[in-house]
């Protein structure tokens, strides 16, 4: 076991039996599948649920895939958003089980302690060139491209033009008092309905964070080093907890997640939200007559800026057997046609030149495709950043139990470190 597998594993704690088995769907340490050079093992995260859904997807990429390449096999195992660590974490303890090729956000732990392809060695030039330069550095450590960007997300306001105009509230707010401000009317209104939604549960509470630390003028890098305790991200943490403490929040924002914040407010019971890409699509599925708008992300001076995230597909190296067949895969995936029908379906930004053009007239890229030029990312080419992203998780609900926003900010940096 190299020293990367050894400090994951020394890091998980221990499992209950029916959590390490992999299910039917998935493949382990005992399947022939890991050291047969036409078998691809493809983990990813569920973005979407339903008939039309991420497994819909995959099952329908995978398809054609194999329809033209009928001597490689793909398995494919799907995990949600809260367990794909861990099953990740579990994984990596055997070689024979570690993934071929993986989807997740972070990729530069395993960049940087060798178990990854560089990117070049993964797909053909035409896809490398293909691919819009601000994600490919993202994606790159040291000019070493080493994951490939699944698709762009950024954030941007998302109001219930009903409840602003039962509140009297004439425009969507560009500041944090403004903000402060429209909620506390909203949440005058009663009945249930809150005025903004917080989501710091386990799920992604490193992306509101970020929201408000970069709306304060804070930032959680500065070159090569992370910076989370820094007075500009305290300004923004307290600002967070100032909102919460006057309780214009859904209950109990410290343990809720993103996607109940976004169910709330698709029932039009939030008035005001972070929401993503796929927010419109889920909108128009689940309550097609909610009255509401977008706006830019409010910040402390009203300056835009907003939370870019860049997913990522990575494939493991291994003994090296499969780069042929994880090639030709990630060549089929990243063809126009195949590409852009998964970001649209998904209702995520496409970040190919080529997927932009075909989805040029998708309302997706039209709205969000404004916010890009204003987005921050997560410094995700840092090794440690995973490791700050999972403190983050497990610590920033606290300041909306009472913990002090400067103790929390310590604990995080103490895992930067």
């Amino acid at each position: 076991m190299n020293r990367r597998l050894h400090r994951v594993v020394a890091g998980v704690a221990m499992l209950t039996a029916a959590t390490l088995a992999i299910t039917s769907c998935g493949f382990g340490s005992d399947d022939d599948s890991a050291k047969d050079p036409n078998t691809i093992n493809l983990l990813v995260p569920s973005y979407s649920d339903g008939a039309n859904g991420t497994k819909a997807l995959w099952d329908k990429i995978i398809a054609g895939f194999q329809g033209q390449n009928s001597d490689i096999k793909v398995n494919l195992q799907i995990e949600s958003w809260n367990s794909i660590n861990d099953v990740v974490r579990t994984k990596l303890q055997s070689q024979d089980s570690t993934p071929d090729i993986l989807n997740i956000d972070a990729y530069s732990s395993f960049a940087t302690d060798g178990m990854l392809y560089p990117a070049t060695d993964i797909v053909s030039p035409s896809v490398i060139s293909d691919i819009q330069p601000a994600f490919a550095k993202n994606a790159s450590i040291n000019g070493t491209q080493w994951a490939l960007p699944l698709f762009a997300s950024t954030r941007t306001l998302f109001y219930n033009t009903e409840l602003f105009e039962k509140a009297g509230i004439a425009a969507p707010p560009k500041t944090w008092a403004e903000l402060t401000d429209a909620a506390t009317r909203i949440q005058a209104l009663g009945g249930g309905v809150s005025g903004y939604g917080l989501p710091l549960g386990k799920e992604e509470a490193q992306a509101e964070s970020s929201i408000w630390i970069f709306g304060a003028g804070g930032t959680w890098s500065d070159g090569d080093k992370l910076t989370i305790d820094t007075p500009d991200n305290l300004d923004g943490v307290r600002a967070m907890k100032a909102l919460a403490d006057a309780n214009v929040t859904q209950p109990n924002p410290g343990a809720t997640d993103r996607k109940d914040v976004i169910n709330s407010f698709i029932q039009g019971k939030i008035g005001m939200i972070e929401g993503l890409p796929p927010t419109i699509g889920q909108i128009a599925e689940k309550n097609p007559g909610l009255k509401y708008a977008t706006a830019p992300t409010p910040t402390e001076t009203g300056q835009p800026v907003t939370l870019g995230v860049a997913d990522h597909l990575m494939a493991f190296k291994k003994d090296g057997s499969k780069q042929a067949a994880i090639k030709k895969f990630l060549d089929y995936f990243y063809s126009a046609a195949v590409y852009a029908d998964f970001v649209k379906n998904e209702h995520f930004i496409p970040i190919t030149a080529s997927a932009v053009t075909a989805l040029a007239d998708d309302p997706v890229t039209k709205i969000f495709g404004a916010t890009l030029p204003v987005a921050r990312f997560y410094p995700s080419n840092n090794p440690n950043w995973a490791a700050v992203q999972g403190s983050i998780q497990q610590n920033m609900g606290t300041i909306a139990q009472g913990a002090d926003p400067a103790e929390v900010l310590k604990k995080i940096q103490a895992a930067a470190n």
